[in-house]
């Protein structure tokens, strides 16, 4: 596979120049999807700006309100569950992929890229939902799933049945026979298929895909198809001008809608060049920052990357702008449960956004069962410490990515394949009838009787309360949304560090220690006092308030730590 690098600024040129050749020739055939052109509209955002730098929340659509009692969450449901996002205190959700799919779960083997999945809803929805999002002013961003297709998708099913079909070279092949292809090997499994080839059911924990156990559906000595994520999900040919084309239309498709903005799928994925050379390659760089600048031309558009090799290269402004900070969700895990190795996890928490972009994205976990377990069942119902990580990484630099659930402590599901069990309904009520009047399509969390929205709302001292006040600081205090990273402090098992921007200074202590600790500080402005933001006088139940204490006339201040503590002030 030679390298071809290509733009999308080249393909534009490319496309007008095929259409010139092509002009009194015979009729392309007709797609078996809407492949048509999608101009850009600029328009004008819904949204104030710097919208993006509050906290989000990532939902699967699936798992998260059911409207119409088929057991499926749909997008109904979303917008029905507005005002309590509002009320958390997210400015963005992050729907996981809504488009249509084969896998009709997941939803990342995409079947229509211009299509809602049809057990999500319609357009119409989507447009309602978007709309009504605005009107709270929440910004809506989607996955788009731009490496790869379905093995459904009607364009790979023309390729796979006709080696002349217009859309074999929509996705790469090779001729070569298995024992050729060796030398490949991504997530010790081979990247090359056959049409039709059958794998195992994906086996619990596990986040690659097994090997073919059958290729009784393709004749023998048939080309192979390469899928980096497994034979269901082949990858496009991102070297083809059209179906880099197909892709920019599809993004302005949804954004000419009034969408906020995209979560890149596996991006540093786009083009592999050699069995040796073939995750985070220069051209995939390349093309990513295409689309997110395609992204960017429309008004207070953000874009968010998923790159798990490098992801503080795709922070770049030339490539993604943004990526998810693999890697701190762990520093920021061992530090809150405070066993061994807290110590060096909590000096590496503190030095994270020294070393790195404030424009990273943050979380506790997400939908990929390789980022964690669901806090709950990390912290193995400690909602002490669980707090304690809910905060640092609310109160750190970059962008905070709240997985649907995280809030109310909710459980994952045992004995389930994957990455299911992440991906259970949303835990409403005491039981299911709170996300659907009909059988779910999964089991419900196993701690659903006491950690549901309903009970966390009328428990003052609950995570859903926490991670309201927590979320509160954010969106009130500019330093903490938009601020510098500055005096980063490790002492033992307290952190502390300051937020700044424009005048505003705010002080963040965590104590993940069992005993109270003595926080020294220097090099503060002398004789400046501290107001308290949290815990205040305001602060439910079991927690004092906490005297302002004042900066002595040699810039040191003197602090007592409560232990498993958060403490926040603002200097003045």
């Amino acid at each position: 596979m030679t390298p071809r690098p290509l733009t999308v600024a080249v393909v534009a040129t490319l496309a007008v120049l095929a259409s010139t050749l092509a002009s009194g020739a015979a009729a392309a055939p007709e797609a078996p999807v809407d492949l048509s052109p999608v101009p850009e509209r600029l328009g004008r955002s819904a949204l104030p700006e710097g919208w993006q730098h509050g906290a989000f929340i990532e939902i699967f659509v699936r798992g998260f309100q059911d409207s119409d009692g088929d057991g499926i969450g749909d997008l109904r449901g979303v917008t029905r569950r507005l005002d309590y996002l509002k009320d958390l205190g997210v400015k963005g959700i992050w729907l996981m992929p809504i488009t249509a799919s084969a896998d009709h779960d997941h939803g990342y083997a995409t079947t229509d890229y211009r299509a809602i999945e049809p057990q999500y809803g319609t357009l119409a929805d989507f447009d309602e939902l978007i709309r009504e999002a605005h009107r709270r002013g929440i910004g809506v961003v989607m996955d788009y799933v731009i490496n790869h297709g379905a093995r459904e998708h009607p364009l790979f099913q023309a390729a796979a049945a006709d080696p002349a079909s217009p859309w074999r070279d929509w996705f790469v092949w090779s001729p070569k026979p298995l024992g050729e292809l060796t030398d490949w090997d991504i997530w010790g499994h081979t990247p090359w298929y056959l049409p039709g080839e059958q794998v195992p059911d994906l086996p619990e924990g596990a986040s690659a895909p097994p090997k073919p156990t059958s290729t009784a559906l393709a004749p023998a000595g048939s080309p192979r198809y390469f899928a980096t994520f497994g034979p269901d999900m082949p990858d496009f040919n991102m070297r083809n001008p059209a179906v880099v084309k197909y892709h920019a239309d599809s993004l302005r498709f949804w954004l000419d809608r009034g969408l906020d903005g995209y979560r890149l799928d596996a991006v540093p994925h786009l083009i592999e060049n050699s069995a040796k050379d073939w995750n985070d390659q220069p051209e995939s760089r390349a093309l990513t920052g295409d689309f997110a600048r395609l992204i960017k031309r429309y008004p207070h558009r953000f874009v968010v990357c998923e790159a798990t090799a490098e992801p503080k290269v795709y922070t770049r402004p030339d490539i993604c702008g943004s990526a998810f900070a693999f890697g701190l969700e762990r520093a920021v895990i061992d530090a809150a449960k405070g066993g061994d190795g807290a110590d060096e996890a909590v000096a590496r928490v503190a030095r994270f956004f020294t070393e790195s972009p404030l424009s990273m994205a943050t979380m506790l976990s997400n939908h990929d069962i390789f980022a964690g377990r669901r806090p709950w069942d990390q912290f193995q119902g400690d909602e002490a410490r669980y707090k304690l990580a809910a905060a640092t990484y609310l109160l750190l630099p970059g962008t905070p990515f709240l997985y649907y659930g995280e809030e109310i402590g909710q459980a994952g599901v045992a004995g389930l394949p994957g990455d299911a069990p992440l991906r259970a309904p949303m835990s409403w009520t005491a039981d299911v009838r709170g996300f659907t009047s009909g059988t779910p399509f999964r089991p419900a969390a196993p701690n659903i009787a006491t950690h549901n929205a309903q009970a966390q709302a009328a428990d003052p001292g609950s995570l859903l309360n926490f991670y309201k006040a927590m979320l509160a600081l954010r969106n009130t205090q500019p330093a903490l949304a938009r601020g510098r990273y500055e005096a980063p402090l490790a002492q033992g098992r307290v952190l502390s560090f300051q937020r700044a921007y424009q005048g505003q200074r705010v002080l963040v202590v965590i104590n993940y220690g069992q005993e109270a600790a003595k926080v020294a500080l220097s090099g503060l402005t002398a004789r400046r006092q501290l107001r308290p933001l949290y815990p205040t006088a305001a602060t439910p139940p079991g927690r004092a308030p906490v005297p302002a204490p004042r900066v002595d006339p040699a810039g040191r201040l003197t602090l007592m730590a409560a232990p498993l503590s958060v403490q926040v002030f603002r200097l003045r």
